[in-house]
């Protein structure tokens, strides 16, 4: 029986066995420990924020993949540090064109790739940190700026991270590249048109402050809470629960109405009563309800209720008042108390809601 160093030795393309099981359990540890491995430097790196009163479970959160992909990467190099290129292949060396340059690049891109993405983490942490400090203080405004910011650091560690993977991976001359892009920048900036405009309606935004984040508007037909204001768009949550992104074009350019900035609210409709109803009846129907309206402690004394129309089925009474509260389960809440104390009154004068109704007159020509 060979000896297992004998076995190990062997060559097959210019690599021993012992070369080829070094890559297999390489790969495989780092397949296995990356997670583990990648915990214990988020700990260590947790160090540094730790008294920025964002959990650990946070970091790991948002740390664990990109962190687990370096990790990886790195045990992959080492294990491609064990196995050569056989010399038949005549191979050109990795500083000129060809396969040894493509996988070298490639793999630096990704490893770059996956340094970009833990910056970009990092960077997303902090904008926790602060962002949770100014949740701290009275009023949302101070969130809306924290928001803004991590969206443009975001994007600046995005550029940055490019723009460093083409100077170090593919060797670009960065301010040529940089110098050119000004000339293009026209250019790039008219097939980017709309893009362009929901850029430069977030700054209005944020200048203007026709709103803040958490405030309930309606623009467009959509009526929602605003959650986040980003470069192009902004996200509303609407009162179904629903999930809508409105461009910041359509933000500055349409009318709006930021429902929060008002300081209260008005309830109009209208009531029908049967024919049947007298004008007694109606007098003392109204009297009431008015009463209601000017007792009741969360209305003004605005309150108006009329007899405005003999419609085709009902004697119709408008029903008009405000809600000192710009909160809308507050108004619905006395609109109901409202709607049902309508009905007792009703009920007390005799008198009763009308509903469509016609009468057929039927000759007989006999």
């Amino acid at each position: 029986m060979e000896d297992l160093k004998e076995i190990l030795a062997r060559e097959y393309f210019s690599n021993s066995l012992g070369d080829y099981l070094q890559f297999v359990v390489l790969v495989f540890l780092g397949i296995l420990f990356s997670r583990l491995l990648a915990r214990g430097l988020e700990r260590l790196i947790y160090k540094f924020f730790e008294k920025g009163g964002v959990s650990l479970e946070k970091f790991h959160e948002l740390l664990k993949k990109p962190l687990s992909a370096v990790v990886l990467l790195i045990f992959i190099y080492v294990a491609c540090e064990h196995i050569t290129f056989p010399e038949s292949w005549n191979l050109d060396p990795s500083d000129q064109f060809g396969l040894k340059m493509v996988l070298l690049r490639t793999f630096q891109t990704v490893f770059g790739s996956a340094l970009i993405w833990v910056v970009l983490k990092l960077a997303e942490f902090v904008g926790l940190i602060v962002l949770a400090k100014a949740e701290q203080t009275d009023g949302n405004q101070d969130d809306q700026i924290v928001l803004f910011a991590i969206e443009i650091v975001k994007i600046a560690v995005v550029i940055t991270g490019f723009f460093f993977l083409l100077g170090a991976v593919f060797k670009v001359n960065i301010a040529t590249l940089i110098a050119g892009l000004g000339v293009g920048g026209l250019a790039l900036a008219l097939a980017a048109k709309e893009s362009v405009e929901n850029l430069l309606a977030s700054f209005i935004i944020f200048l203007d402050k026709p709103f803040i984040v958490g405030d309930l508007i309606t623009v467009d037909g959509v009526t929602g809470s605003i959650e986040k204001v980003g470069f192009r768009s902004t996200r509303l949550r609407t009162l179904d629960k629903t999930y809508v992104t409105v461009p910041n074009r359509t933000l500055v350019t349409a009318n709006l109405d930021n429902l929060s900035a008002r300081s209260i609210r008005r309830a109009k409709f209208n009531i029908g009563l049967t024919y049947s109803t007298s004008a007694e009846q109606i007098m003392n129907i109204k009297t009431d309800i008015q009463k209601i309206l000017d007792d009741h402690s969360k209305t003004d004394d605005s309150g108006i209720v009329k007899f405005t129309e003999f419609g085709d089925s009902s004697l119709n009474l408008m029903i008009v008042f405000h809600i000192n509260s710009p909160d809308w389960e507050e108004f619905l809440e006395v609109k109901e108390e409202v709607n049902f104390k309508i009905m007792e009154i009703v009920e007390k004068h005799k008198s009763d809601f009308a509903f469509p109704t016609r009468t057929l007159h039927l000759i007989n020509e006999n």
